[in-house]
């Protein structure tokens, strides 16, 4: 190498980063305005201490002065040029991919040339084309100790600002080597939930594996292709589907993410509109994965493929965790939240079980014969008939009728005026002799998760009808309130309630339907390629891709018109695979627990 040849490969250098400068124009007076005088301007003074000033020297001292600028340009000239690459796709309007493709192979080759032209600036390479220079950077660095040795007021002054300058100067290329380490290789997290507990704590931290999945150049779709596909029971971390993913939500969470990588998961400024820490990025276990189709139902998840039948998914049940109970108690400290003791947990489980064996034919049978009884009673309770002088207000007066919604809770908590209020009203007993038959019309054939929906539905809508007919029942024979509540029939009929309500509480955590749900023919979907769905190992305290953020009341059972309905957020979606940032591949802190993430015993 020699002078010439270098200073040949230092003006394409610049000529590149014109290029790219230039293609960094924004018709916008936004922040993306900013990129093209930042990287011109920076790239213009890379001009003129190389080419211009550095290698048209002939004086080997003259050169020496410039060679420490010329290095500290060139090893920011690369950094510069991100961050315009940034801004420029920072503004309201997007850049068209082919000039993100262009921008990137720009920086790419400024890059490269910069490293090259480094190498050949360091002294020993230096020294082997150019003996002049070499011995005049060596003459000038012993000038500059001696200097900073002197004790007077200046050489210690002189020291300070040295040393003060290298630590600035250390600690800025720090950050752009952390930010591009960060964007293409590794990257660390914090824990912020439970939702993968005991896999993970809150305050976990682990590290990131990023560079077979595919890294992106920042606020762009242009970098490195994917090299691995996730398999089941992968944990990956991926953007939130949930928020918005327009321009302006990009950069504030690059933005964030920036001040979180350089502060090692220290400082998260990812916040939303109310000051509270973004669930975003997401830590969740690979549960589905392209061309499957998936339920779950009590607990088990289930799978099929085209063409085929749904069987249990045997590896989900490794690191499902539904009972924090039985994780060892090294762990149970660390746990924050237990959703509910082991003998609700037991609870839960019979009560699944009573609901598999339910008999809808035996059902049938009982709902007439309910409906037949509060016949009975309404005579007792209209004016003509002996109404008793109840003090009802005007609410408790209100037709209960199929227009209104039927909640769950509301329908058992409210269920003594709803039956003075249906044992007056013209139409009361039509209504409820239909509640209690609608679902008779149905034979029931379909998935298993439909069919326990079908069946709690008919089982939600019983219990409420033995508390109106046992209530109405009592009271038309004037039992006193003390009577009412000390009932044996009651209390059974209260307590079938409870244990309904508790675990309607809990559906949407224990149980998801069909997704992808089938078409409008009946014909099964399936999860596209290069998508997949997400779930926590902690199923009940996990708001992940069974779950959207917003609540809506819904049918226990769209195979019934007249259903109990409830609140629920459940909406299953899928992940697609530009979502993914990486998976993760090392647990670093506490250090107790340090290792590579697996099945952590329970």
């Amino acid at each position: 190498m020699n002078i010439k040849k270098l200073s040949n490969m230092t003006f394409a250098l610049c000529v590149l980063s014109g290029a790219f400068a230039l293609s960094s124009l924004s018709p916008r007076a936004d922040v993306s305005a900013l990129a093209l005088p930042l990287s011109l301007a920076f790239t213009a003074l890379l001009f003129l201490f190389t080419k211009r000033r550095l290698f048209a020297s002939n004086d080997g001292a003259e050169a020496a002065r410039r060679i420490p600028a010329a290095r500290e340009l060139l090893q920011y000239e690369p950094y510069v040029l991100l961050v315009a690459f940034v801004l420029r796709r920072a503004g309201a309007d997007g850049t068209p991919s082919a000039l993100d493709l262009a921008q990137v192979l720009l920086w790419l080759a400024v890059s490269v040339l910069c490293l090259a032209v480094l190498h050949f600036l360091k002294d020993r390479p230096m020294g082997k084309w150019n003996a002049e220079w070499r011995q005049a950077v060596v003459d000038r660095k012993y000038e500059q100790r001696r200097r900073l040795k002197e004790r007077t007021a200046g050489g210690l002054a002189r020291r300070f600002l040295a040393e003060l300058l290298g630590w600035v100067d250390a600690l800025v290329q720090a950050v752009f080597m952390v930010l591009l380490l960060n964007i293409f290789v590794v990257q660390l997290y914090e824990i912020p939930s439970e939702s993968m507990v005991p896999e993970f704590l809150v305050k976990d931290r682990v590290v990131v594996f990023k560079f077979l999945n595919g890294p992106k150049f920042p606020l762009s779709d242009v970098g490195i292709p994917p090299l691995r596909s996730f398999r089941r029971g992968d944990i990956v971390v991926f953007r939130n589907p949930h928020y918005d993913s327009d321009r302006k939500s990009e950069v504030r969470t690059f933005v964030s993410q920036l001040v979180y990588m350089c502060t090692l998961t220290t400082k998260n400024i990812n916040v939303d509109e109310n000051g509270n820490p973004k669930a975003d990025p997401l830590v969740k276990r690979v549960a589905g994965v392209p061309g499957e189709q998936v339920f779950m139902q009590d607990g088990i998840l289930y799978s099929r493929r085209d063409g085929g039948e749904f069987s249990p998914v045997e590896m989900d049940s490794e690191y499902a965790c539904w009972n924090l109970n039985s994780v060892r108690d090294g762990l149970k400290g660390g746990i924050r939240e237990f959703v509910f003791g082991q003998q609700a947990y037991d609870e839960m489980l019979s009560f699944e079980e009573e609901r598999r064996n339910f008999d809808l034919a035996e059902a049938r049978g009982r709902c007439a014969a309910l409906a037949d009884e509060f016949d009975s009673l309404v005579p007792a309770f209209r004016k003509d008939g002996g109404v008793p002088d109840f003090a009802l207000s005007p609410r408790e007066m209100s037709v209960f009728l199929i227009e209104n919604d039927v909640a769950t809770t509301p329908l058992f908590s409210n269920y003594q005026s709803t039956a003075f209020s249906l044992a007056i009203a013209p139409n009361g007993p039509e209504w409820f002799r239909e509640f209690l038959t609608s679902w008779q019309s149905r034979d029931f054939s379909g998935d298993l998760y439909s069919e326990a929906n079908f069946k709690l539905n008919v089982m939600a809508k019983l219990s409420f009808a033995r508390l109106v007919v046992r209530h109405l029942s009592l009271v038309s024979r004037g039992a006193p309130v003390s009577a009412i509540l000390s009932d044996p029939e009651m209390k059974s009929a209260s307590a079938e309630a409870d244990k309904i309500v508790r675990y309607v509480s809990l559906l949407d955590r224990r149980n998801m339907p069909l997704f992808p749900a089938n078409s409008a023919d009946g014909s099964p979907s399936f999860i596209p390629e290069d998508y997949y769905f997400m779930m926590g190992d902690n199923r009940f305290n996990s708001l992940d891709m069974r779950h959207s953020y917003d609540n809506w009341t819904a049918p226990l059972s769209r195979d019934d018109s007249m259903s109990v309905t409830y609140s629920t957020d459940l909406a299953p979606q899928s992940v697609p695979r530009s979502k993914i940032l990486g998976s993760t591949s090392y647990r670093f802190w506490p250090v107790s627990r340090r290792g590579v993430p697996g099945r952590t015993g329970m």
